[in-house]
């Protein structure tokens, strides 16, 4: 990595050089960045990523991204309470399943006493506190984008759940600059900016888990240390001339592999996306657990986040 050390004003220049116009609307500079973690995906359940068979029912799950589709096969004769309550030990299915049943006849009773028939060719959502069982003689086959990924799993197989502190960055106007510099000089700035990010990364302790090039999604082993992190992360960008925006939000995340996933990832992700240049936006969840710490923070407002549900209020850390 080149040092700017020695060369008095070579930050600043290069800050001038590549500055942002102030008036320059946001969304010109910064895109959704939840959309460059999104790929173009294809599975087939005849190569599942996952095959999960319990007494009377098998699970094949294809995993797209953060979303695993499951197809589903009841036997006649399988129900809930016989064949996976004595697996999960709770006292109904707590998974909410949204799909299509493709054929064959399943009852569902809910805890409250209403009841559902699905039968072939319908579309149904069922939410959690159910018995499930199959009508008649012919298999239940249903494909399902939720519900399935933990659905007949025990305790113990889900403990790669943690607790965890998000963080994304990216750079705000890449594009600009991109045309600005040409291939050759981005693509070393950018390696150098990189460098620098993953320094600090390992100096606050947090374990990278996927980059796009001009952008860093990485877990935190706590929240001090991830705004703490986040903020050192823009620095970084600021003394190589750039302009950069985090966000930090804290919850319970599924590992698989090299794969996270979770609302608190999608929280997250979202976040960021209303983000400011040069910001380092945390939700209110991050803040409440920094209580005490001496890091401040400014509210920032409500904002209606996409995906999800209600307006979420949001807090900058004051620099």
């Amino acid at each position: 990595m080149r040092t700017r050390q020695g060369r008095p004003g070579s930050t600043k220049r290069a800050r001038d050089a590549f500055a942002i116009p102030a008036r320059a609307p946001l969304a010109e500079y910064c895109s959704d960045p939840y959309d460059r973690f999104v790929e173009l995906r294809r599975k087939r359940f005849d190569l599942p990523d996952e095959v999960r068979s319990v007494e009377k029912a098998r699970i094949e799950l294809v995993e797209l991204g953060e979303l695993a589709v499951g197809r589903t096969v009841f036997e006649p004769g399988w129900r809930w309470s016989e064949h996976v309550k004595p697996i999960v030990g709770t006292e109904s299915c707590q998974e909410h399943h949204i799909g299509y049943a493709v054929s064959g006849h399943l009852h569902i009773e809910m805890t409250n006493g209403a009841s559902l028939e699905i039968l072939g060719g319908d579309a149904f959502e069922v939410p959690p506190g159910h018995d499930a069982w199959v009508i008649g003689d012919e298999p239940s086959v249903s494909i399902d984008w939720a519900g399935r990924r933990l659905f007949a799993k025990s305790p113990q197989e889900i403990s790669d759940r943690i607790f965890t502190t998000a963080v994304f960055t990216d750079l705000c106007g890449s594009t600009e600059m991109l045309h600005q510099l040409g291939d050759a000089r981005w693509r070393l700035l950018l390696a150098e900016h990189n460098e620098a990010v993953r320094c600090e990364i390992e100096r606050f302790g947090g374990r990278e888990a996927k980059t796009t090039g001009d952008g860093f999604f990485v877990l935190f082993p706590s929240p001090a240390r991830a705004v703490r992190g986040a903020a050192a992360m823009i620095d970084a960008a600021t003394a190589h001339g750039l302009t950069a925006r985090a966000a930090v939000h804290a919850g319970e995340v599924e590992l698989q592999g090299d794969e996270v996933r979770g609302i608190a990832v999608h929280a997250a992700a979202r976040i960021l996306g209303v983000a400011q240049p040069g910001e380092v936006l945390v939700s209110t969840t991050v803040r409440d657990l920094l209580t005490g710490s001496g890091l401040i923070f400014a509210d920032r407002g409500k904002f209606a986040l996409r995906g999800l549900d209600g307006r979420r209020k949001l807090a900058a850390l004051v620099r």
